[in-house]
């Protein structure tokens, strides 16, 4: 047959519908036919086409009528598009994570493409026996990690024997693994459940002691050697509420009717802001009773920062609005403190374990109690005895790390302000620190500074390694893994006991010589 005249030089094919590069550029090299001796093609090569025939192509290619494509189509590709099987009888196409439709307008079967590449490198590429090919296993790896038995694409050589079983033992060793991690973490979910389970039912066992015991008679045993020990492993959360109320009192004696009358004040207000719209109304110069109480439109900016992850105190949440209330209502309640931010979160613990009356009696009186009051007041003389005090036990408890912090001048404040603030509701997972609020409820302001050095004992080793920067950045966002063995024991071993002197006597030397300097450096009367 007569040979074709060589294609113009120039053109380039941009249309191809071919898999990948390596296709495209193989199907350009690839003789027309095979050598007499090589394999046979699957069916006979068409007839040379005539020249007039040749020459319509080419008038097509330099007209608008035809594209590059349908060009190299004709005269590199043994078959028209025509002539081909239908679409289910091709080779699958591929894709990097898996097989995809077999494509349409496929050239040659794979099975051609196999023989071209034999005969024209001479090397013969035998398929991996049927026992080094995957077959049903029971655990794969939720990856692309299996891929690595796949057998490659047809258009591409086959694996040898010696690299699919090297593939093979490659996957084994990522399964092995795999499942060993799935056993560390099914033996650690276990323990977990274990630990739940035995928590569950001492918990159920206590609260029996609670409810039929101690409660019935709570002012003749809640100083009991064995109340206290029990209340120290924490309180179950059907009684947690009510010894939480019992432990804080009621001195302010509000009653259900004047939270609802201050409730009421506080709607009135939110009515005025909303009829108002004034900015000059929502500064808080804390001047007068009315600025104080403008605060009220701080509260809505607070709240949904207020335990972000539980949604039910976000705007639509079922304790959006039952936060607000308790908010607004102190705030008309105690002007002269108002709305601070970090009160939210005292707040909010107490919605989760009482009813809406009870929890803004509790809330109020718990901020009535000096140690809060100081801090929320703002109080800077009074917050810098606490510090001072606090400095002391830590010297005491933790030499160590308390000259570690000397040395980068790392003061009290730092990281104290938003432990007190929010009595730890914000820096440690909520369980936790309802469990430190069960023991502040039984042991009052001295814990909370306990459990400030109980945390610094817990991490001394890594705080001992980190500068002034991180320590900062450590202490205000603690660790989400601490659990309260943990914690609670570090906790334990703290003594709260510097030359004899107890939390309530170091602190009231503190105040007595803080007077006495007052007296000596008062300024002399004028003439």
């Amino acid at each position: 047959p007569a040979a074709l005249p060589p294609a113009p030089l120039g053109f380039t094919d941009v249309n191809l519908n071919s898999r990948n590069t390596y296709e495209v550029s193989r199907r350009r090299s690839a003789p027309e036919h095979l050598p007499h001796g090589g394999t046979a093609p699957a069916e006979p090569a068409p007839p040379p086409q005539e020249p007039a025939e040749r020459g319509r192509h080419r008038v097509g290619i330099a007209g608008a009528g035809s594209s590059f494509a349908e060009f190299f189509t004709r005269n590199f590709f043994t078959k028209r598009t025509k002539e081909l099987k239908p679409a289910v009888q091709s080779a699958p196409g591929w894709k990097l994570f898996g097989k995809v439709p077999p494509r349409e307008n496929l050239p040659k079967d794979s099975k051609i493409i196999q023989q071209e590449y034999e005969a024209r490198t001479g090397r013969m590429c035998k398929p991996p026996p049927p026992s080094a090919r995957r077959k049903n296993i029971e655990f794969e790896p939720l990856s692309t990690t299996a891929l690595i038995l796949e057998d490659r694409p047809a258009n591409l050589p086959a694996k040898s024997v010696e690299e699919a079983l090297r593939h093979r033992q490659e996957y084994d060793e990522m399964v092995a693994e795999a499942k060993k991690r799935e056993i560390k973490e099914a033996h650690k979910r276990k323990k977990i459940m274990r630990e739940r389970f035995k928590q569950e039912e001492n918990i159920a066992s206590a609260m029996v002691i609670w409810v039929n015991e101690i409660l019935p008679n709570w002012e003749g045993m809640r100083a009991t050697r064995r109340v206290r020990e029990l209340w120290w492993q924490g309180l179950p959360p059907s009684v947690r509420g009510k010894v939480w109320s019992l432990a804080v009192g009621n001195e302010l004696n509000i009653t259900p009717e004047l939270y609802e009358i201050f409730l009421s004040r506080a709607k009135e207000r939110w009515k005025s802001f909303s009829e108002t719209s004034s900015e000059n109304d929502t500064e808080d110069a804390g001047a007068s009773v009315a600025d104080r109480e403008a605060s009220l439109e701080l509260i809505k900016l607070d709240i949904s920062r207020t335990f972000p992850s539980l949604y039910i105190f976000q705007k639509g949440g079922p304790y959006h609005d039952l936060l607000h209330s308790v908010l607004g209502a102190y705030t008309c309640y105690r002007p002269d403190v108002g709305y601070v931010q970090g009160m939210s979160f005292i707040a909010a613990v107490l919605i989760l374990n009482l009813e809406e009356a009870d929890a803004f009696i509790a809330f109020a009186n718990l901020l009535n109690k000096p140690c809060q009051l100081a801090f929320f007041r703002v109080d800077h003389s009074m917050m810098l005895k606490y510090f001072a005090a606090f400095e002391v036990f830590f010297e005491e408890n933790l030499p160590k790390l308390f000259l570690h912090f000397k040395s980068y001048s790392l003061t009290p404040d730092i990281y104290l302000i938003d432990w007190i603030f929010t009595l730890y509701s914000k820096s440690l997972p909520l369980d936790l620190a309802c469990r430190v609020w069960d023991v502040f409820c039984r042991d009052g302001e001295e814990f909370l500074f306990r459990t400030g050095l109980g945390i610094l004992r817990l991490y001394e080793d890594i705080l001992l390694q980190m500068d002034f920067i991180h320590i900062a950045q450590f202490l205000t966002k603690l660790p989400e893994d601490i659990t309260s063995e943990k914690l609670f024991s570090c906790i334990a071993a703290i003594q709260m006991q510097n030359s004899n002197k107890k939390w309530a006597q170091v602190f009231a030397s503190l105040m007595k010589d803080n007077k006495e300097g007052d007296k000596n450096h008062s300024p002399a009367p004028k003439s």
